[in-house]
């Protein structure tokens, strides 16, 4: 039998979980008595992967004749007692190896033992590699010992963990029972070593900048605040390291990037976790145009190194990265998807807002015609950029760290990358003025007056660096969690984020 049926009540039903963990506990309770619980001292030298790769086309009548004799340990994810003989199967980091359980050859007491474990135990195994009737290659078993007695029982093998608020909560279980969530994260990993890599042969420094800030800045955004007991002073989680990082810039660190948490103090969605993942860089004598080169060159770069190909599915829609991503002005796309707008009167602020009016969009009194520009935006065309689109020429107003357009001071240079109806990455050529920047910070704190929370405040010490002189600089901002999300196929944020927040568990 397995050990599923044996956590079934007598008409298939799962049983009680209280009583599955009291038995569970009797059991350790039992190994407690004897000295043997939680060892300490098991090693194994060897992974299931690494056997499967090594010895995997091997044939039983080779493995029969080049004994090799090996030690494994991990959780116990399937076990069928057939009376003096039995199979179980066990997972380690690289994957899973079967292992043939015989009671002539670990003993009644052992062999008896065994049988009362648990799935979700974690196990050690010591045996000679072979290959069953059916040709799997597994471990004929002469030592075996129980590392952990697991006091949970797994989710039934055959539906895993399907509720997503479970998953997400209890990520330990999601990645113990989910193949695809694990891979999801093995990728992200790759994603982020990829960039690091891409970015270090370019004479990149990776550098590391304050997480608590005595002034938020570098983006438009509610900070969380905390308080500095020792100094008596408030601070902020940050929720950018972009003045610091150019901070850098002035500092002769012409090229720099960090890969850290921002945090920000806003709701919840499928694209949004109030902690999250940004790779931000500078990159000194270069402007925006140079940056959508990059990230460009980059994301193809990625398609291969995680797909093989630069081309891809994401939720059922076929993506081709070989083709040169599409570039186009925010006001182009605002005409493209609003026709019924008068291109002459977009940057009027009364005939923007009755037409935000006419679109159900919420605005407020101090809204000027860059940001009710951004509102529309937003609403009617962000949604409907699925192909990669570099939006470009955003308005000063909602861009208080870009350089202005020379020929046209309404308009910065500055662009954000769409991808799949969501934005995966901002970038600009940067604002180097210190006396545009102070009055531009000036701007912020009108606004943050007149109530708007995100507002930014003045930072008066990064002004003062600008006095030193940086020089013409770029910068760039890249969500890795929305990144993960393209490249592992994953619907939500909260897929491709370890441990996302979540509202407190009922009681």
């Amino acid at each position: 039998m397995t050990d599923t049926d044996a956590e079934q009540g007598p008409g298939g039903e799962p049983a009680d979980e209280n009583k599955l963990i009291a038995e569970r506990r009797a059991k350790l309770a039992a190994l407690r008595e004897r000295g043997t619980a939680y060892p300490n001292d098991f090693r194994r030298d060897a992974l299931a992967g690494q056997l499967q790769q090594a010895f995997g086309e091997r044939t039983g009548e080779w493995l029969e004749a080049n004994p090799t004799r090996v030690t494994v340990g991990g959780r116990m994810l399937l076990k069928r007692v057939m009376g003096k003989a039995s199979f179980a199967n066990i997972a380690d980091r690289t994957g899973q190896i079967q292992l043939f359980l015989q009671k002539d050859a670990l003993g009644e007491p052992l062999y008896e033992a065994f049988k009362s474990w648990d799935v979700g135990d974690i196990v050690g195994a010591t045996g000679v590699l072979f290959r069953t009737r059916t040709q799997e290659l597994s471990v004929r078993v002469e030592r075996l010992r129980l590392v952990v007695k697991s006091l949970r029982p797994l989710p039934d093998k055959w539906h895993g963990l399907a509720d997503l608020e479970t998953r997400y909560r209890q990520r330990y279980v999601d990645l113990i029972v989910n193949e695809t969530s694990r891979n999801v994260f093995h990728t992200r990993a790759r994603i982020v070593r990829y960039l690091r890599d891409f970015l270090d042969a370019l004479d990149f420094v990776e550098v590391e900048t304050p997480m608590m800030q005595p002034i938020p800045g570098g983006a438009s955004a509610r900070p969380f605040v905390t308080h500095h007991n020792a100094l008596d002073m408030q601070m902020y989680l940050r929720i950018a390291p972009e003045l610091y990082l150019k901070r850098l810039v002035v500092g002769g660190l012409e090229r720099v990037y960090e890969i850290n948490r921002n945090f920000r103090n806003e709701g919840l969605s499928t694209q949004h976790n109030p902690e999250f993942t940004m790779l931000e860089l500078y990159l000194a004598y270069a402007d925006y145009r140079d940056l959508m080169d990059w990230i460009e060159k980059a994301i193809r770069g990625l398609a291969q190194a995680v797909h093989g190909s630069e081309q891809l599915t994401y939720q059922g829609r076929r993506y081709d990265l070989a083709k040169p991503f599409r570039r186009v002005t925010v006001e182009e796309a605002i005409l493209e998807h609003n026709p019924q707008l008068e291109r002459a009167e977009l940057r009027e602020a009364g005939y923007l807002r009755r037409a935000c009016e006419r679109l159900g969009i919420p605005v407020q009194p101090h809204d000027g015609p860059g940001k009710l520009q951004i509102e529309i935006f937003e609403k009617t065309v962000e949604h409907t950029l699925f192909d990669p689109t570099f939006v470009c020429a955003y308005p000063a107003e909602v861009s208080p760290l870009s350089r202005a357009n020379d020929q046209d001071r309404f308009l910065t240079d500055r662009f954000e990358l769409f991808v799949a109806g969501r934005e995966l990455a901002n970038g600009f050529s940067e604002l180097n003025d210190p006396e545009d920047q102070a009055a531009r910070f000036r701007a912020q704190v009108a606004r943050k007056d007149r109530g708007d929370e995100e507002a930014m405040f003045y930072d008066a010490d990064y002004v003062r660096a600008l006095e030193y002189g940086m020089p013409p600089t770029a910068g760039l901002g890249v969500g890795i969690d929305r990144l993960v999300m393209f490249f592992t196929d994953s619907p939500s944020i909260r897929d491709v984020i370890l441990f996302p927040h979540l509202r407190p568990e009922s009681p």
